[in-house]
């Protein structure tokens, strides 16, 4: 199966998604990697089964010129209506400042994290997409998201304990921040086409654990409707 990842922004090198997903090339996914969204062309998607978004609105991690264009999004959701398959993981979620079409297309965008922290992941209810996954722990960026998607099928969730001075919270929220359960990973479907939605990932260790490794797997697999 041939997958096509964008990754690369400011906050968040691109080595990771690419170094992440390199092992499944042992389960039989063929990997195209772009780091520089200038390089990206949208008449090629449909070489593709699947496309990765692991990226901010952001042509690379030294320029920040948006690159979800309006045609872009337009192409990107063309592909999907079309039956292909895309996956939004971790930075992919955050809004630029004209990406509400696909924003909410895909139904959802990033709220805001508090620093890095022990998170632990888990499902919540059966999917394909969870078969076989257990929970995992590792230090991530626990995303808070919001979820626009009515038809969100919301199959993990994300768990931090508080930090910092709850008191603070409000005015600091970065270095301050209550207990919490987030949605983690949530699918839907799109005309002919699904899409998957993925917080976790930050770090290197996150997509390399084992069990976030299983649901990449489950996750390429489901969108493109295997």
């Amino acid at each position: 199966m041939r997958v096509l990842l964008l990754c690369d922004d400011q906050y968040h090198p691109g080595n990771v998604p690419d170094q992440g997903m390199q092992p499944l090339k042992a389960k039989g996914f063929a990997l195209d990697v772009i780091y520089d969204a200038a390089d990206f062309d949208p008449a090629r998607l449909a070489d593709y089964a699947v496309l990765v978004i692991a990226k901010m609105d952001e042509t690379n991690a030294a320029d920040k010129t948006p690159w979800r264009t309006p045609a872009v999004q337009d192409a990107i959701i063309a592909y999907v209506e079309g039956g292909g398959g895309l996956l939004v993981a971790h930075s992919g979620t955050v809004a630029g400042a004209d990406t509400a079409m696909l924003d909410a297309f895909v139904g959802c965008k990033f709220h805001w994290h508090p620093a890095d922290c022990v998170t632990t992941v888990d499902v919540v209810k059966p999917h394909p997409i969870t078969a076989g996954v257990k929970a995992f722990t590792e230090l991530d960026e626990h995303y808070h998201l919001a979820i626009t998607a009515e038809d969100a099928d919301i199959f993990l969730a994300s768990y931090a304990d508080a930090q910092g001075d709850p008191a603070k919270v409000e005015s600091e929220p970065y270095h301050n921040a209550v207990a919490a359960v987030r949605a983690a990973g949530y699918a839907v479907k799109r005309g002919k086409g699904r899409v998957c939605v993925l917080t976790p990932g930050h770090h290197l260790p996150v997509w390399h654990n084992p069990q976030f490794q299983l649901l990449l797997e489950n996750t390429l697999n489901w969108c493109a409707g295997k």
